[in-house]
């Protein structure tokens, strides 16, 4: 009866469970900036995200007796610790400090205009008609919404475009790594190496400042739900659905980032800035909404 269905089950949670990580990634911004206004600068926040994750993958790889890499896998997976986790976090934290949360949430989500091309040329998935359709409304919605003008805490500076354009190039490995790497491991193993790699990375660059409860709380959310919990929901997801899917369907992050920093923050886009938002969600809903006849079940990846 599963083999007749034209949208299997196991594919459906590989949805959801990226939109639920989509969901909590779009709470990072807004809530790093109670760290940012405490006086925390934008590399100690990175590395502190890190360490704190590092530790509950470490516990939950531990748990689940899944801590081994194979030899040949370690110099891709430290790869990843320098450019998906110390660049990435650096760069990120940078633009929700120079244009606000909202704006570096959308920037951010460049990074399917890569994946789309090199998961194409790499990973060789296909790139059908209705496939480009739904990538082309999703990246116009983000370029409207990064080009488009802001009020309240938006600010649109050279600084904030380049420090957030930086950061999508970073977040393109995520769906090429992980869509070669989840496969092979628990995502609690992977970011058992690759964060503690990043943390390391930055430290030499970090300048601490005293910390209040209330940035230390911060700094743990951030640890906590939008990494730890986001990684695990994306890579059980990942294993289920294609990287240029994932990438689309995680989209819905910066509409969340928008949406909190709204009501956070008071960071406002002009009535242009929302209508964008809107085809980003289209081209979610056109993506996911494409039947793949033929194609494995998602036990067999």
């Amino acid at each position: 009866m599963r083999g007749k269905t034209s949208f299997p089950i196991g594919r459906g949670m590989g949805y959801f469970y990226v939109f639920c990580a989509g969901v909590l990634w779009g709470l990072l911004g807004p809530v790093s900036r109670v760290a940012l206004d405490a006086g925390l600068g934008p590399l100690e926040i990175a590395f502190w995200r890190a360490a704190i994750a590092a530790g509950l993958f470490a516990a939950h790889a531990g748990l689940r007796r899944r801590v081994r890499v194979a030899r040949r896998d370690l110099p891709a997976v430290a790869g990843f610790g320098l450019v998906g986790v110390a660049f990435l976090y650096g760069a990120y934290f940078m633009a929700v400090r120079e244009g606000g949360a909202a704006l570096a949430s959308v920037l951010l989500y460049t990074a399917p205009m890569w994946v789309a091309v090199l998961a194409w040329l790499f990973l060789h998935e296909r790139m059908g008609a209705r496939k480009l359709a739904a990538l082309a409304l999703a990246f116009a919605g983000v370029a409207g919404i990064a080009l488009g003008s802001g009020d309240g805490g938006v600010r649109i500076t050279p600084a904030a475009l380049a420090w957030g354009l930086a950061s999508g190039g970073a977040y393109a490995l995520y769906y090429l790594f992980g869509k070669r790497y989840f496969a092979r491991y628990d995502a609690s193993t992977l970011f058992l190496y690759a964060l503690p790699v990043g943390a390391l990375a930055m430290l030499p660059f970090v300048d601490f400042a005293p910390k209040t409860p209330e940035s230390w709380a911060a700094l743990a959310f951030v640890a906590a739900v939008p990494t730890y919990g986001s990684y695990l929901l994306y890579g059980a997801g990942l294993k289920r659905i294609e990287a240029t899917r994932a990438a689309t369907v995680a989209t819905v992050e910066p509409v969340v980032a928008a949406v909190a920093a709204y009501f956070a923050w008071g960071e406002r886009w002009s009535p242009s800035g929302y209508l964008f938002a809107g085809l980003v969600l289209a081209g979610v809903l056109l993506m996911v909404s494409e039947r793949e006849p033929g194609a494995p079940h998602p036990e067999h990846p």
